[in-house]
């Protein structure tokens, strides 16, 4: 408790000094409101850590300046405030300390909706997440804080934080849903005829594409048990449904998975687990799916993070048997938090299946790349591309004319956009527009789609 209590406190006189030699300069340092006599007294009292009497002088101005360009400097000051002085209450009083929170939370959110690379206000907003316990927030913005390169002494401190997030994690979930119209529900082709030896054939009971309305769904729970200080048993299941109109293009997935996680360094972790997985398509069982997975995680520095996976799944269906066999996967994926407000995500990948029909044995290769930026007026933008290509084994005619193997290109392209303003229960409505276009050498396997997805974010 001392040790947490000091780094509080260090981490605070750090972030105020810097604050206001640095960020509060963005802001007019020589505002009204600045000079004002009580904001002056305020400042001297968190400097004496009277961060209750402190509040007493900031909350009256912070609410009378509601729409005034020139508060941050008083924003920043309340949030600090709250935070420390939810420190300093008795376990006895938890609900206290959650209300203060709370207003640390909305009083710094309300600065970065405006101005979203203000470094200090960004840490500040981290560690009171991290007091509330709600760590992968935390985490998130501790991130973009060590992408505004802090000096030496932060550094530390923030890696101090984010050792005891990672020592004192025990559950974790996540849940969301989306809205999701779709232009080719069932990704098929709209080409009517197939021509065998040059002969135009008709297909039987041809309907085209489908569009609609769809609803989905996800979620998923983890709990780790931690069996040495270094090492911790993974239990969770995760569960994804999307629903049409109808059942045909309904589909579900539950997973369950379990193994062993090590920490392998402070900056390196590592996962061995076993993994299940049935899949649901049009309300009826369509596979069984078993197997393991290997997860790598390192920070490479304070601002790049790699990500590694393998998989191996022998994968049972229950109709069409000749699709039986093992699926391989392996993927690469970076991040790096470029600057506060910017972040670069990309990603290499290759799959393998082999099931019983040699028709459809094929091999992946995919790349990725992604941007997400946050704007002033508290707009998050992001952009995704990505190109996959399948060659198949075996045969193809009469889909192929000559009878040599399938060969796939599929082309993705995404856009989202959200507004960090507008939030309800911490959540923000993310619109995201896919493209979506296969180009395949057999005649009927290509396709094109353009789907959207209004889905609910959390934010902050």
């Amino acid at each position: 408790m001392k040790k947490s209590i000091l780094l509080a406190v260090c981490i605070t006189l750090v972030a105020l000094s810097h604050f206001t030699a640095g960020d509060a300069a963005t802001a007019p340092s020589q505002s009204h409101l600045s000079r004002d006599p009580k904001v002056q007294a305020a400042r001297g009292l968190i400097k004496q850590r009277r961060y209750f009497e402190a509040l007493k002088l900031l909350r009256p101005i912070a609410r009378e300046s509601k729409g005034r360009a020139d508060r941050t400097d008083v924003l920043f000051l309340t949030g600090l405030s709250s935070i420390e002085a939810s420190r300093r209450l008795p376990p006895d009083r938890e609900k206290e300390k959650l209300a203060l929170l709370d207003d640390a939370i909305a009083v710094l959110r309300a600065i970065l909706i405006a101005q979203p690379g203000l470094v200090r206000v960004r840490l500040e907003l981290a560690r009171a997440f991290f007091y509330k316990r709600e760590d992968d927030l935390s985490r998130r913005h501790f991130d973009r804080v060590l992408a505004g390169k802090p000096p030496k002494s932060m550094v530390a401190n923030i890696n101090r934080f984010l050792r005891i997030m990672r020592a004192r994690r025990r559950w974790s979930a996540h849940f969301g849903f989306s809205i999701a119209p779709d232009t080719n529900i069932g990704a098929v082709s709209d080409s009517e005829v197939i021509y065998i030896y040059d002969l135009p054939f008709r297909r039987n009971n041809f309907q085209g594409a489908s569009s609609g309305l769809g609803f989905v769904f996800w979620g998923g729970a983890e709990y780790q048990y931690p069996l040495s200080p270094r090492v911790r048993l993974r239990l969770g299941t995760d569960i994804s449904r999307r629903e049409y109109e109808g059942s045909e293009f309904d589909q579900m997935t539950v997973s369950f998975h379990a193994g062993p996680r090590w920490w392998i360094s402070p900056k390196t972790e590592m996962s061995l687990l076993a993994s299940a997985r049935q899949r649901r398509s049009g309300g009826q069982i369509h596979s069984h799916e078993f197997g393991g997975r290997y997860e790598l995680e390192h920070r490479l520095t304070p601002r790049i993070r790699l990500s590694g996976r393998a998989s191996w799944h022998e994968r049972n269906y229950e109709r069409d048997k000749h699709f039986d066999g093992s699926q391989m996967d392996f993927a690469l994926v970076g991040s790096w938090v470029l600057m506060p407000t910017l972040q670069v995500r990309a990603g290499l990948g290759y799959a393998a299946e082999d099931p019983e029909s040699q028709t459809w044995r094929n091999r992946s290769r995919w790349g990725r790349l992604g941007a997400s930026i946050a704007l002033p007026l508290g707009f998050t933008v992001g952009a995704n591309a990505e190109l996959r290509t399948t060659d198949y084994q075996g045969g193809w005619f009469p889909f192929v004319p000559d009878n040599s193997s399938r060969e796939d290109d599929v082309r993705i392209f995404s856009v989202s956009i959200f507004n960090r303003g507008f939030t309800t229960f911490g959540f923000s409505p993310q619109l995201i527009v896919v493209s979506e276009e296969r180009e395949s050498n057999a005649q009927l396997y290509d396709y094109k789609r353009t789907r959207a997805e209004l889905r609910f974010v959390r934010q902050f």
